[in-house]
């Protein structure tokens, strides 16, 4: 087992039994679920988003809180500002709570997202006339009463999501604009202040799973902050990805060192695999192989803690929205059924028991 999953909350992970190996799970399951074999190939869980408006689905949720399948839940959207302080100063946690507390009942870990994003803000923090001052009383009241609702519930924070454009320069945001640069280390140093002090705070952004411009922006930024001991632990790779555009097991591999190298621990966050419309077996083996690689990738280099799929039903994935024509971004289709991708990445594991 990696030396980084010995930081791991002790309330969030099960004790291993003598011989080494983790305590078998009960589930109905014809064969071991994904985070059995993720912690037997050395990962601290295999996990998923799960989004609020699909928990009157009982067979969902059954898939979702079995932590033999999934050992980590992330709210996929619950946790957001928007959500949690529709109106200044009034705090609302239903919605994370709603994936939060049947994680715990559950016995699976938790990663929250996300206290400092650019989307999904309310109006009246968007559209409010700000100073730097009351901007940053603002973004220290809403870290202390999320962390402190959460405290000692999270594995990790995303403590800041996407503060990067492609080309690796600042993206514009009220955040940058009010508060400048310093507005990610304050929020870091807010989290530290708030949060349990078990809890991993990171970094979280989407297109650095290669070696690039964003990704050697991002690295520089966490180099700096080691340096000058501003408080982050980990950075998280989302890993949207494509068929027929997706970085190889080395492009992965490569990045992921690239902060490995800055004594911080890191995860792949947000996976999932998109293919144009119509589907078809062709591209389903390519996403599979898709899938299995990055997996593959996070189990090899050290300190890649674990992986969370971006919720594992198609019928709830953020894709076709997002991105009209493509879909079926997820692990099992519209009938509950396992697609290549699951037995790929079940495959690529089990060659490490």
């Amino acid at each position: 087992m990696k030396l980084s999953i010995l930081f791991a909350l002790l309330p969030l992970v099960s004790a291993a039994p003598a011989n080494g190996r983790p305590k078998p799970r009960p589930a109905p399951l014809k064969y071991p679920g994904l985070d059995v074999l993720a912690k037997r190939a050395g990962l601290l869980y295999f996990g998923t988003a799960i989004d609020n408006v699909v928990l009157n689905n009982t067979k969902y949720v059954s898939i979702a809180h079995n932590r033999s399948e999934f050992g980590q839940v992330t709210p996929s959207n619950g946790q957001k500002w928007m959500y949690i302080e529709p109106e200044r100063n009034v705090f609302n946690y239903s919605m994370g709570d709603a994936i939060v507390k049947p994680g715990i009942k559950a016995g699976q870990m938790r990663r929250c997202h996300t206290f400092v994003w650019h989307n999904q803000l309310p109006a009246w923090l968007e559209k409010g006339n700000w100073t730097k001052a009351e901007l940053t009383k603002v973004l220290e009241n809403h870290i202390k009463n999320e962390a402190r609702h959460y405290y000692d519930q999270c594995y990790a924070w995303d403590v800041v999501n996407e503060a990067f454009e492609d080309n690796g320069t600042w993206r514009d945001t009220i955040w940058l604009r009010v508060l400048g640069k310093e507005y990610i280390e304050l929020a870091f140093k807010f989290a530290r202040k708030y949060a349990s002090p078990r809890t991993r705070l990171y970094y979280n952004d989407y297109g650095i799973e290669r070696v690039n411009n964003k990704s050697l922006a991002v690295a520089a930024l966490v180099k700096d902050y080691v340096k000058r001991d501003i408080p982050i632990d980990g950075v998280g790779l989302q890993a949207h990805f494509t068929v027929g555009r997706a970085p190889t097991y080395e492009n992965i591999k490569a990045s992921l060192n690239l902060f490995i190298k800055e004594k911080v621990e890191t995860a792949l966050t947000e996976l999932d695999v998109r293919l144009a419309l119509p589907d078809s077996p062709e591209k389903q083996a390519i996403q599979a192989e898709i899938y299995a690689n990055s997996t593959k990738a996070c189990v090899d280099v050290s300190d890649c803690v674990g992986v969370t799929v971006w919720d594992f039903w198609d019928p709830v994935s953020w894709v076709p929205e997002t991105f009209p024509g493509n879909g079926n971004a997820c692990l099992l289709d519209a009938d509950f059924k396992r697609k290549p991708a699951y037995y790929a990445i079940s495959d690529m594991l089990r060659s490490y028991d």
